[in-house]
C-alpha cells in the first residue's frame, strides 16, 4: 500500500520567487535603457533643430548682405533664393522679420528665438515679414529702392 503525506517543502517557493524577482530586474534594467535612449534621440532632434535654423540664418544674412552690394548699382533689381532647410520644429510658429540692421527670427514658443545682426550698409531700407508654416524657399529682392523679404517669386 502507498501512503502519501504532504511535505514543506520550500525549495520549488525559492525558486519561483527568484524567477519573479530576475524578470523584475529585466523590465527595470529594460526600462532604464529605453528612457536613456528617449533622452539622446531627443537631445540629438533638438540638436539638429538648432543647427539647421543657425545655418538657414547665415544664408538667409548672407543673401541679404549681397543684396546690400547689389543695391548699390543705379537702375537695378536684384532677387535671389535661399531653400530653408526643413526642422522638426513646428515652423508654424516661425515668424521672420527683417529690419534695417537685423534678420530676427521669432518662434512663439520662446525657445528657438535668434537674430542675426546684419551690416546695414545699404542705403535702401530693408523691411519684410514671413509667415514659415509650409516654406521651402525665401526671395531677398531688392526692387524700387527696397530690399525685402517675399515668399513668391519677383516678377520684375
Amino acid at each position: 500500500m502507498n501512503i502519501t503525506s504532504l511535505q514543506r517543502n520550500r525549495e520549488g517557493a525559492a525558486t519561483e520567487l527568484g524567477y519573479v524577482f530576475t524578470f523584475l530586474l529585466g523590465v527595470l534594467l529594460l526600462t532604464m535603457f529605453s528612457l536613456w535612449i528617449y533622452d539622446i534621440e531627443s537631445a540629438t532632434r533638438e540638436r539638429w533643430n538648432e543647427e539647421a535654423i543657425d545655418a538657414n540664418m547665415n544664408d538667409l544674412s548672407a543673401a541679404i548682405e549681397r543684396t546690400d552690394v547689389a543695391s548699390r548699382i543705379d537702375n537695378s533689381s536684384y532677387a535671389e533664393r535661399v531653400y530653408w532647410r526643413a526642422t522638426e520644429a513646428d515652423e508654424s510658429q516661425f515668424t521672420l522679420e527683417l529690419t534695417d540692421t537685423t534678420l530676427v527670427l521669432y518662434d512663439a514658443e520662446g525657445e528657438l528665438d535668434t537674430e542675426r545682426s546684419l551690416s546695414g550698409t545699404s542705403s535702401a531700407p530693408h523691411m519684410g515679414t514671413v509667415e514659415l508654416a509650409g516654406v521651402q524657399s525665401i526671395w531677398i529682392v531688392y526692387h524700387n529702392g527696397v530690399i525685402s523679404l517675399e515668399l513668391d517669386r519677383p516678377m520684375f
